[in-house]
């Protein structure tokens, strides 16, 4: 069996070998030659998987090691008859952990109280239900957008009109859709985004497009009481640089990129390429993660509960690094900065998550072992 991969999925080796040869290109390269006598495609979220591309190859299997499916033509897919799978919430935890340090930084900035902001999470799916947790249990003020659940199921949603007007905090979790009722490209586009109440932040880390970009950047340009962070952009790898430099934190799509979530990516296609095999899956992600470097915290009973949430989210993972490095690698050149976007992703340093960590309170403080349990950290 002949494996094309994306050079950049972690754990090839160590997953695939025992399948037969894997032959490794960039994503952004992976073309009909490199798939000639391939039976198995592996992919991130920057390769399109299309008829253009697999049209007269013998792929037979494609496996996403991404949370999204937008860059896979799934109808294409059943009209071939080929089986494929993706990563549902392998990332999901990352994420999570990216926006919890992202309002830490807004609100540092801004000398305001996380728990007196109003949030509004647009998009509940394996992402945006994770966050909702996390921001309820701190018993923080939520609300939750999400037409196609809602439809699906009813439930205490709202409409994004509604959180438009009332949350002072817009994280998106959306996935990308073009079409239909409830398509999302440029979900937020002029109209929309104009109607961000005084004093707003606004998180994109689903998909670039889910905003107007341009009308995003004429929005910062003219209103300096709106705070953006973005994570993902309109046409990526390319930027808008100008927008870029008006966000407060800018990062090249790396919010979901954790060790333990990239890993769990590779994982959970492994276990869907087996059971499309019909064998044994006997390759256990569980013996082949590393121990953290951060494995245990303790707090002092007294510790002011702000300054723990502080310490507990950026001991583990600051997203002003990753801003930092972004913006050091952004360039007039168009082709350079590409190449930037792409090298920041296929480089980036081990990050682990929060969920990973162990958190010893000693004394007594309800305060504290709130924050602990609702960060998801174990508490010992």
């Amino acid at each position: 069996m002949l494996i094309v991969a994306d050079e950049n999925i972690p754990l090839l080796d160590a997953f695939f070998a025992g399948f037969g040869e894997i032959r490794r290109v960039p994503g952004r390269s992976i073309d009909r030659e490199t798939l000639e006598g391939a039976d198995v495609l592996l992919v991130r979220s920057v390769t399109q998987v299309n008829r253009a591309l697999l049209e007269g190859s013998a792929i037979r299997f494609v496996g996403t090691c991404t949370i999204g499916t937008d860059h896979l033509d799934l109808d294409y897919f059943a009209e071939r008859g080929i089986q494929w799978s993706s990563a549902p919430g392998c990332n999901a935890r990352g994420v999570v952990d990216y926006v919890l340090g992202s309002l830490l930084t807004l609100a540092e900035i801004e000398g305001v109280d996380l728990a007196q902001r109003r949030y509004g999470v647009v998009g509940a799916g394996q992402v945006g239900s994770r966050l909702v947790k996390v921001l309820r249990e701190l018993g923080w003020d939520v609300r939750v957008c999400d037409p196609v659940r809602q439809a699906a199921e009813g439930g205490d949603f709202v409409s994004l009109e509604e959180v438009l007007d009332y949350c002072d905090v817009i994280s998106l979790h959306t996935p990308l859709t073009r079409t239909g009722p409830h398509a999302t490209w440029h979900l937020l586009g002029e109209e929309r985004l104009a109607r961000l109440p005084s004093g707003a932040w606004l998180i994109n880390a689903a998909r670039g497009p889910v905003i107007d970009n341009v009308a995003l950047r004429e929005l910062l340009l003219a209103r300096d009481d709106v705070q953006a962070v973005l994570d993902v952009w309109e046409h990526e790898p390319q930027v808008d640089l100008e927008l870029a430099d008006l966000c407060v934190l800018a990062t090249p799509h790396i919010a979901g990129y954790s060790l333990d979530g990239r890993q769990r990516g590779t994982a959970q296609i492994y276990d869907a390429l087996c059971v499309w095999l019909e064998v044994a899956n006997d390759i256990k992600l569980a013996d082949l993660l590393p121990r953290p470097w951060l494995a245990e915290m303790a707090l002092q009973g007294q510790t002011d509960p702000a300054w723990a949430l502080a310490a507990l989210c950026r001991g583990v993972y600051d997203p002003r690094r990753d801003d930092a490095d972004f913006r050091r690698s952004l360039s007039e050149d168009p082709t350079k900065q590409k190449a930037a976007f792409d090298a920041l992703r296929k480089h980036y340093p081990i990050r682990r998550e929060i969920e990973g960590l162990k958190v010893r309170i000693d004394g007594y403080s309800p305060d504290l072992r709130k924050i602990v349990l609702a960060l998801g950290a174990e508490l010992v």
